[in-house]
């Protein structure tokens, strides 16, 4: 089951020659759910080896421009690219409390009809993600859009995330960012898969390979001709732990504690840097991070791979004018102990491998190609 992740835009505030706005593609199972969809985002799926047409759920971290203003575009071409068909599932689409009346007077106003179906399930956001006076309330803006489908997903105050979706191989979950305006964080995890079936044991057990093995694999106690039963903890190994993929929107740090929790043990971190160490008290004045926050992070989660994006358009791709990203590079390395930490470029593909059997964490091997 191959998983991997494709930048589209690592630029922040506006796309550039060298850097799209901000937009990642997690690809899994042959579906793509794209993370947010700045301006151009549809010409760099072009540019990649990605179809936007396999997009089945994308998912918004805040409302800024350089995040959302590719969205309608995008939403308007995969409609000319489609039959119509209203019966067919909806397009869900994630994202802060404002997105949905966003999406609709963008196609409105544009006289853009879509000839597929959407949901919009907003996350209703705390006042403390942004300074007070940047906190808008924009309930009243989900009144003006009854009928829509789509649901209002509030903070859940136990867990202190909110879920999103969950199903048998999978749950996805949002935390709280502080930004200039509410911003929010993504956890994809796949749920751990059934260890390796002891066959020898079953041998041993009078147990021949047939259906009875499917049953147990698939975690069903099955009950022998002799009257024995056997459980499938009797005779399957440990748990083979799932993947686990954190994709923080623009912060200069999180709300609440759940969001080091809910990623600790990433096997990737995507995290901001739009701005060097030498500029931190600026990145936090605007609400942004620098690599050695986004390294703190990192360490604080155990992360198992930290890649850094959305970079400010003054830092150009290696070897190309004077503020070079790979600076950047540096510094987050600095603050892993010489952890590897990788810089997102445009284009490039980063493949998560599936875990094989339940071990001592330690660093994967990552295939990473552009």
């Amino acid at each position: 089951m191959s998983m991997d992740i494709t930048f589209l835009g690592t630029g922040s505030a506006y796309p550039s020659p060298t850097r799209g706005a901000s937009a990642l593609v997690l690809r899994r199972e042959g579906e793509c759910w794209l993370f947010d969809c700045g301006e151009g985002t549809q010409t760099q799926f072009m540019r990649s080896h990605l179809r936007a047409g396999l997009i089945t759920k994308i998912f918004i971290t805040h409302l800024h421009g350089d995040h959302i203003f590719g969205l309608p575009g995008l939403l308007c071409t995969l409609s000319l690219q489609v039959n119509p068909d209203l019966s067919k599932p909806p397009l869900d689409i994630y994202g802060p409390l404002g997105l949905r009346y966003f999406i609709q007077k963008s196609l409105e106003l544009s006289h853009s009809q879509l000839l597929f179906p959407y949901a919009v399930h907003e996350l209703v956001p705390t006042p403390n993600q942004c300074p007070a006076e940047e906190f808008k309330d924009f309930s009243c803006l989900d009144e003006a859009s009854q009928g829509a489908q789509g649901r209002i997903l509030h903070l859940d105050p136990v867990e202190n995330s909110y879920l999103l979706l969950e199903d048998e191989q999978l749950v996805v979950k949002a935390f709280r960012l502080f930004h200039r305006i509410p911003s929010f964080g993504f956890v994809v995890e796949e749920k751990p898969r059934p260890g390796k079936l002891n066959v020898q044991k079953l041998k041993d057990l009078g147990v021949q390979p047939g259906p009875v093995y499917g049953k147990l694999k698939n975690g069903t106690s099955v009950v022998l001709e002799n009257g024995v039963t056997i459980s499938p903890s009797d005779v399957l190994e440990n748990a083979i732990p799932g993947r686990k993929i954190c994709i923080l929107g623009d912060c200069s740090g999180a709300v609440g504690d759940a969001a080091a929790e809910l990623c600790y043990g990433a096997d990737v971190l995507v995290h901001e840097a739009t701005l060097d160490d030498t500029q931190e008290e600026k990145a936090r004045e605007r609400g942004h991070s620098t690599p050695r926050m986004a390294a703190a992070w990192a360490q604080r989660c155990k992360a198992n791979k930290l890649v850094l994006t959305h970079f400010s358009q003054r830092y150009k791709p290696r070897g190309e004018g004077d503020a070079d990203v790979t600076e950047m590079k540096r510094q987050a390395e600095l603050g892993l102990d010489g952890q590897e930490v990788t810089l997102a470029e445009d284009l490039m593909t980063i493949e998560i491998p599936m875990k094989k059997e339940e071990r001592p964490r330690k660093h994967l091997e990552f295939g990473m190609k552009s």
